[in-house]
């Protein structure tokens, strides 16, 4: 059954069609994520089969093979084979072929096809630009969020946008997000190579014990205990995060290159369940994943407005119960490259200099600027904080400690009486049962709520995972604190 487009993916067919008949035979389409590009495909592979022509369609992965097929079956397309090592579904009579570009690169010869469609052409396949040029009469359509890959205008000879992030998140088709800068990390002597931070450099600063507890202790305090996708900067940073998580008593996963496609799928169940709260990953979880998450972690900087976009779409879907998605960029990538729905080019890239005309992604000027009370993004020009309402003149300086977040004034003019006494009471609740004194959750109250406890009913009750979090996130900084206390 066939779903009904959306306005911006007629629009996109619309404009498709136009290029098309204009005679581009290479057209690329930008769909930003979340907004429907599967289906889209499905559509262009549907007016394909309807002039009688066949169709390939290539994925940059095979595990994407099934979930491709899935969705083209639920969308009404039928004779459907695969062009993958020993697949059930291999048939090359098929009029439409769904193929791995690995696969591709291993055969001797390249299928049979009226028209290919090549899913996350930013990623510029070297057997698919090789296949290009040698069928200069083949049309290829490329379907992307991100074209902005160096020198796509060489194989690419059009760029078609029929809707861009914004749009989607103002029309409720994405999620909204918020954006937190919790941690500054000092990148000023990490190399630079092929235009991107070097791994192993960013991972000895990433990986420093500051910034790791610091990672921990700002989802007890900010991720409001959702569902979770940490990105880390190599498989031995990833590994350690995963490891504090659960060292804070946070059920969580890890997931690489090298994970098996089983280990994957109990994965994701238990994060779709509940489970696991945070998947720790690197490089694994940017693309092709249609996961219900609602909070993301940037542990990881990046120069690339591609590798930051995919990121963070996938925390952009909407959901059942969803308002919007957290951002916790512990990297500085959001202040150095602009929010991501800012980010945007009209052109493909000819493989120019940055700073060549047209050919830089465009930027706001200038860039965001951090909140100092609850460390949120505020947009250029913004001066009355949107998340918390500081305003800069009226508010004391903040007091900040090297490897924690700093004290979020904002929340108590956003808590009600009721928030602050169910926090109250759950912080007398750990005294009784810990043995703790008053004047301990005394100050827990005013440092998060930057007021002393006052007209609260002193009654405990069990706390709720606001209170847990808060007070989990306030014994991690005090372990360390007397850790560098202890190595002094």
């Amino acid at each position: 059954m066939r779903s009904e487009l959306r306005p911006h993916q007629v629009e996109g067919l619309a404009m498709l069609r136009a290029a098309l008949k204009a005679g581009k035979k290479r057209p690329v389409l930008q769909m930003p994520t979340g907004a429907g590009k599967t289906i889209l495909a499905a559509a262009i592979v549907e007016g394909v089969r309807a002039k009688g022509n066949t169709v390939v369609f290539t994925v940059p992965a095979v595990e994407l093979i099934d979930q491709t097929v899935a969705a083209f079956g639920a969308e009404g397309i039928e004779q459907i084979g695969v062009i993958q090592a020993d697949h059930v579904l291999t048939d090359y009579r098929k009029p439409v072929q769904v193929a791995s570009v690995q696969t591709l690169a291993r055969r001797e010869q390249l299928p049979y096809a009226s028209i290919v469609v090549v899913d996350e052409a930013h990623q510029r396949f070297a057997i698919i630009e090789k296949w290009m040029q040698e069928r200069p009469d083949l049309i290829f359509i490329g379907l992307t969020a991100t074209p902005w890959a160096r020198g796509m205008a060489k194989t690419w000879d059009a760029l078609i946008t029929p809707v861009r992030m914004q749009a989607l998140i103002d029309a409720g088709y994405l999620a909204p997000y918020r954006v937190f800068a919790p941690a500054e990390p000092d990148l000023s002597k990490v190399s630079i190579r092929a235009g991107d931070y070097a791994e192993d450099e960013l991972s000895d600063v990433m990986s420093q014990p500051e910034l790791v507890a610091d990672v921990v202790a700002t989802w007890l305090k900010l991720g409001e205990n959702r569902p979770t996708l940490c990105f880390g900067v190599d498989r031995a940073h990833a590994r350690k995060l995963q490891g504090e998580f659960e060292a804070a008593g946070i059920p969580s996963a890890y997931m690489d290159a090298y994970t098996e496609r089983h280990d994957r799928d109990a994965i994701r169940r238990a994060f779709h369940d509940g489970g696991i709260k945070v998947v720790c990953n690197v490089g694994v979880l940017t693309t092709g994943v249609d996961w219900d998450v609602r909070c993301l972690i940037l542990a990881r900087p990046t120069r690339s407005e591609m590798l930051f976009v995919q990121i963070v779409g996938r925390a952009l879907r909407t959901a059942a119960g969803k308002t919007d998605a957290l951002i916790l960029d512990h990297s500085s990538t959001t202040q150095n490259l602009g929010f991501p729905s800012d980010i945007h080019a009209d052109q493909l890239d000819d493989g120019s200099p940055r700073r060549g005309a047209g050919q830089r992604v465009e930027k706001p000027t200038p860039l965001p600027k951090k909140c100092t009370a609850c460390t949120y993004l505020k947009p250029a020009g913004v001066h009355v904080c949107p998340s918390c309402g500081f305003t800069p003149e009226r508010q004391s300086k903040i007091e900040s400690k090297a490897g924690e977040l700093v004290q979020l004034r904002g929340k108590a003019k956003l808590a009600t009486r009721p928030d602050k006494q169910k926090f109250w009471s759950g912080l007398l609740w750990y005294c009784e049962d810990r043995g703790y004194r008053q004047g301990w959750a005394s100050n827990l109250y005013r440092e998060k709520f930057g007021v002393w406890p006052r007209d609260l009913h002193d009654i405990s009750a069990p706390p709720d995972a606001t209170c847990r979090g808060h007070v989990t996130a306030h014994l991690i900084a005090y372990r360390k604190m007397k850790g560098k206390r202890y190595a002094a």
